[in-house]
Order: C-alpha cells, then structure tokens, then sequence
C-alpha cells in the first residue's frame, strides 16, 4: 500500500466522524448514533490494522532490499581489491579517490598512500605530456584502450611499462562523476614479444627452409630461408598446396609420409624437390606434428635443408672409393704380368744384336713379338693407370698438338658418316704431364664417341683457358683453385641412361657386346686425369649425345723436345749386381749387361744378394734391385746395403711403384729408378746414367 492510499483511509475516516457528530448535534437519537460510531470506529480499526500489517511488510522487504545492496556493494568492493590488475577511480580531473591491493601492489604503497594524489605524478616524467592526452581523450570520447605508458615513482624502485585502459562514468545530468582505469605490468608480454621477435629473426636468419603446413598441406609460414632454397616469395606460396608446389616425388610416398607424422609425431629423411627455376634439388627434410591447446593435430612443421652438394661429393667419393679397391687388386695382376712381358721384350730385341744373320721372316717374327709385348705392357699400364701406382715421364706437353693428331686419327680410320671438328682456343696453355697417357685419354673418349654413333653423327673437341674459383672448387672433389685446361669432347650419339651413369667410370663396367670392349677406357681416362691433378665431368642425354668435360692443371712453361738415344751405350766391364725372384728376368737382365761388356752377379731374393755384396763389396759398382720378393723385401735388403755400404749405388726395379713413392715409404734415397717392363736400351741408359762419369753423361 503506498502513502497517498494510507492518507485517503484517514481522511474518509475524519469525515465519516464529523457527519456523526453534525447529526448528534441536530438531536437525533442518541442510542441509533452511538451504534453507527461504534461501527465506525470498527472499521476505522480494521483498516488501521490493515495498514500496519501492510507497513510492516513493506518494512521488512525494504530492511531486505538494503541488506541485499549491503551484499552486492561488499562484493564488488571485494571485485575491485582482489582483482589481478590494478584499478584506479579518479575524478574528472584525474585524482586518485579509490584503489585497490593490486594497484597498490604496482606501486609498491598502501592503498591509503594513493587516495587523494593525481595518477600523473605515477607516470615517467617523459610520458606525462602522452598521459594528458590520453586523459582528454577518455573525457571527451568516454574510454581508451591498450595504451601503454612507462610508470615510475620512488626515484626508480617503481618502474614497469604499463597498459592503461580507461572508462569514464556520467551522472545524471550527463557529467563525469568518475573516471574508472586500468592498469596491468606488461613487462613479462613485452620480453615475450621481444624473445618472439629474435626468434622469429633467427627464423629469417637461418639458411634451412622453415615452413609450417596445414594437414591439408596448405601452406601457413614460409621462412626467408625457403624464400632463398626454392626461389619463391612468402606471398607467392600462402595458401598454396605444397606437395603440388615442391613435390617430384611419388604422391603415394608422401602419404604414407603424412601417416607416419600424424601417428608417431615425427618423420626425417631425404626427398627431391623442386625450384622455382625447374631445378631438381635433394633435401633432408625433418617434419614435427604441432597440436593445439586441447591436443589434437593443427599442423606439421618442416625443416628442409639442401644436401644437394654433399649428396654429390658422395657419389663422387664412392666411386674413388671403387676405384680403389679395384686398383689394389688390378695392381697384383700387373706386378705378375710386368715380370712377364720384361723378358720377351728384352729378348725381342736382343736376339737380332746377337745373331746378325737372321733371316727376314726370322726378323720379321721378332719384331712381332716385340710389337705384342708392347702392346701387352700398355693393357698393364692401361689397368695401372686408374691408381697412383704407375706414373709415366712427365713434360711440358702441348694439348693442342695432341688434339690435331687425334683428328687425324680419327678421320683416317672413323667412319665417313661421322663428322669430325675441333676448336682449339689461340692462346691455349701447355699442362705438365705424361705425353703418351693424356693421349690414350682423348682416344679413349674419341672411341667411346665412335661406338656411341654407329649411324653417323658430329664428334667435336674443344680446348681451352680456365680459371676455377673457389665455390666450384668446393663441389668438386680433386678441383682446387687455380688455373685449368678444359677439353670437351661432345657427340651425338644414344647418350647414357641415367641410372648407369654413376658407374660408368668403375673398371671393366661395359655396355658393349662380349667381346667388343674391355670396360677400362673410361676408367683409364679418370685414373689417369686424375693423377695428373684433374678431374672428369660428364653430362649425357639419352637420344641427344654425351659430353665429356676434362679438366687438367694448367702448367707454366715453354715448350722442349728431348732427342731419344737409339743408340745402346756399353760398359767398362764393370761388375753389376742383379736381384730379383724372377729367373727369367735375372737371366735376360744378365744376358742383355754381358753382351754391352759387364760383368754380372745374380740374386733371387735379398738374403742372396747381401752375401754375394759382403763377399764382393770392393768390386761390385751397381745393384740393380727388385722391390717385391720372397723372403726378405726389396726396400729391407736396400737399406742394409746401405749400412753396409753408404756410398752404394742403387738402381730399384718395380712394376708397381714409383722412384718419389719408394723413396717416401722406405726413407732411403736410390740413385735410379727402373719401370717394369723395360726394353734393353731402357735398362743399358739407366745403368750407364749411374756409372759413367760426369761428364760423359748425356
């Protein structure tokens, strides 16, 4: 019941009253009157009662209401101090009226400190001028937000950047009663953002390309390390499928790939991808399943980094490597057939000097037997020279000379249907090198290009100047920085498939017919290039030709031809003493120095020749020494006589070594070095090198 119904009740009440006493006062009955008060006052009672009870009740819910806002008002003043942030509640004019423990935690007071001082005085004295405008702006525009500010008091023991946010409260008649902020330490973001920052910079910096996908393999981040691996911008690529974008490989492979991220979290290993160029490269690819919040897959991060170059010095090294282990047991093969050869290329030519008479089929004969055992000793040097074990004469050699005379060769005995041209640069330079090997080379690869052509077709050398740096240098094993001669040799013939192509320099790999090739050209081109410091590259297109790139140090220097001695020079009768476990070349050897006037002692091993040197020390004037033999070792036997005798003269005799290697694995010096096989004015010069005085020496 509200006031206007309780005052109406009284007034109806007072007039019912006066109406009673006007008629009591006209001289009605009083006993009739008397009843009618009565029942007046009754219900003048009864409403009053009413009313109470109503005002009562209306008592009760407002003492109700006022605990209830009692309640709401001790709640939200708990809100406001036990809040994690800071609030503030100024005036208009910025003037702390409230604030609760946090803020007051910030600020390192109590809160009683803050009320009553203007929130300016809180600000870092160079952002003041910032916090008044932001104060303008919060009363004019009635809030702002995310406005960071530098707070500091106390000379600097209070001192953190803050983000302020702020909200302005109107009255009634539409003025500000209070300005409410909001003030949180922002230190921990903005080291985090910073830390992010230099990740994210690390990210950039780094040379791998990072790159984050979907699990629809929809591109997401694309690092500038990817930007420099594969050639595309990061806006080229967003969104973009990149298994369509990078992928050669087998689309069924990278599923089972996605499968294995998805169950076991993780995936690495090798796989080809594309360049923005059409370039193939080879990657080793790391990828790790990200996850949200709740633990279920969001994306998959990659890792890609270029192994192309060390995937090729690899290939490179396992062939070396091939090459290798061939040659150590090509090298015993050449060590027994030397022996061989050296008798009956001795007695070739000894058996005309001795009987003089002979008849021309006899002569003919001979020199037929020479002639093959020549060619037998080039098929050893030809096994040989794959490794280091075997090095010819090296001069200063003219490529160019060497190049006009395998044209010749060529257009005398290749078919007409194939074309034959050179291109040789004016100012080519010389290399130093064996004449004889780095011509086997290019007829190697000449008749490789003839066999590839059997329907006709262009054969082209080309030599010239060049000059390799340092990054080529560094994907190439055996190049080095420096000046170089190029050879190409280019033909058109069936090319090379691509998955032999690896193999074709191993020794006796051969795609010819049985009977048609002995698998050791190309093996004898690389060993030989390479022990004259180069390298070989081949480039091949089936259908289209193979093209051989040769290179070789250039060497400085000019040009000299050394006159051959055919004559062969004999001795003084010298005493010589030969060693070696073959009869027959101990036999020859001796024939060959008795019949041009020495005298001649025989060893087969180096126990026999240390004795008959200690019995006869005083005449004998040269050893003549093989290396490989029986019980005791050709370098072992060289260095006893040499602590027997300091001043012995040595000439060592091998199949397989060389004078510089010899001398680096025994330590001793020698005075002559002798190859096997040799030929009988080979053996007298070098005797003749070592015995004959100074001066007489050619």
């Amino acid at each position: 019941m509200s006031r206007g119904d309780i005052e109406q009740a009284i007034t109806g009440a007072h007039r019912r009253l006066e109406d009673l006493l006007q008629r009591a006062s006209q001289g009605e009955e009083e006993l009739e009157l008397l009843k009618e008060a009565i029942a007046e006052l009754s219900i003048s009672l009864e409403e009053t009662q009413v009313l109470a009870e109503e005002l009562h009740q209306q008592n009760e819910e407002l003492l109700a209401t006022r605990h209830q806002m009692e309640a709401e008002r001790q709640r939200y003043q708990d809100l406001f101090n036990f809040a994690p942030d800071g609030y503030l509640v100024t005036d208009a004019a910025g003037i702390i009226q409230e604030a609760n423990h946090a803020a007051a935690q910030l600020f390192k007071v109590r809160p009683s400190y803050l009320i009553g001082k203007p929130l300016s005085v809180f600000v870092q004295q160079t952002e003041r001028q910032k916090f008044r405008q932001l104060l303008l702006q919060l009363q004019h525009q009635g809030q702002i937000r995310g406005e960071e500010l530098a707070i500091f008091h106390h000379e600097g023991r209070i001192n953190f950047p803050a983000e302020l946010n702020g909200l302005a409260i109107w009255d009634g008649e539409g003025k500000i009663r209070t300005l409410r902020w909001q003030i949180r330490d922002i230190s921990e973001r903005l080291q985090t953002e910073q830390k992010i920052r230099e990740q994210a910079a690390l990210l950039d910096i780094t040379t791998d390309a990072i790159i984050v996908k979907d699990l629809h393999n929809q591109i997401l981040y694309w690092n500038k390390g990817a930007e420099k691996l594969y050639g595309w911008q990061a806006q080229e690529v967003q969104g973009k499928n990149a298994w369509e974008l990078l992928s050669q490989d087998n689309p069924y492979h990278l599923a089972a790939i996605l499968k294995t991220v998805v169950e076991r979290g993780s995936w690495q290993g090798e796989l080809c991808r594309c360049q923005k160029n059409g370039q193939e490269i080879i990657i080793a690819s790391r990828w790790t399943l990200m996850r949200d919040a709740a633990g279920k897959p969001k994306s998959i991060l990659t890792v890609d980094t270029d192994i192309t170059e060390k995937k090729q010095l690899e290939t490179q090294l396992l062939r070396t490597q091939r090459m290798e282990s061939l040659g150590t047991l090509a090298s015993g093969i050449a060590h027994d057939l030397n022996n061989i050869l050296t008798p009956i290329m001795t007695v070739a030519q000894l058996l005309p000097l001795k009987h003089l008479h002979l008849d021309e089929s006899s002569q003919q004969m001979l020199k037929l037997m020479e002639t093959n055992a020549k060619r037998g000793a080039d098929l050893v040097n030809q096994i040989l020279s794959f490794t280091r074990g075997t090095e010819g004469k090296r001069t200063i050699v003219q490529l160019s000379h060497l190049i006009e005379d395998i044209q010749q060769i060529a257009q005398q005995t290749f078919p007409k249907s194939i074309e034959i041209s050179i291109n040789i640069a004016a100012d080519l330079g010389n290399v130093i090198g064996d004449r004889t090997q780095l011509h086997q080379v290019l007829m190697n690869l000449a008749v490789n290009a003839r066999d590839a052509m059997l329907d006709g077709g262009k054969l082209h050398i080309s030599a010239s100047n060049l000059f390799i740096d340092e990054n080529y240098a560094r994907m190439h094993i055996g190049a080095k920085v420096g000046s170089y001669i190029l050879i190409v040799v280019t033909d058109t013939g069936v090319g090379i498939r691509p998955e032999i192509i690896e193999r074709i320099f191993d020794p006796f790999f051969t795609t010819k017919e049985l009977g048609q090739g002995t698998g050791l050209g190309l093996s004898t081109v690389i060993g030989i290039i390479n022990n004259h410091g180069g390298f070989v590259e081949v480039f091949s297109e089936v259908g289209v030709g193979s093209q051989f790139h040769v290179y070789l140090p250039r060497g400085e220097g000019s040009f000299s031809q050394l006159e051959d001695e055919m004559e062969m020079p004999t001795g003084q009768g010298e005493l010589i003493l030969v060693v070696d476990d073959e009869v027959a070349i101990t036999q020859i050897t001796k024939t060959t120095l008795e019949i041009h006037n020495y005298k001649v002692l025989t060893a087969h091993n180096g126990i026999e020749a240390l004795a008959l040197y200690t019995h006869h020390k005083d005449e004998i004037k040269l050893v003549l020494m093989d290396i490989m033999m029986p019980s005791m070792a050709g370098g072992t036997a060289i260095c006893t006589l040499q602590i027997i005798n300091p001043e012995v003269q040595i000439i060592a005799m091998s199949g397989l070594a060389t004078a510089e290697a010899l001398t680096q694995a025994t330590g001793t010096y020698i005075q002559g070095f002798l190859p096997k096989p040799f030929t009988a004015n080979e053996l007298l010069h070098s005797v003749q090198a070592i015995l004959a005085p100074e001066k007489e020496r050619v």
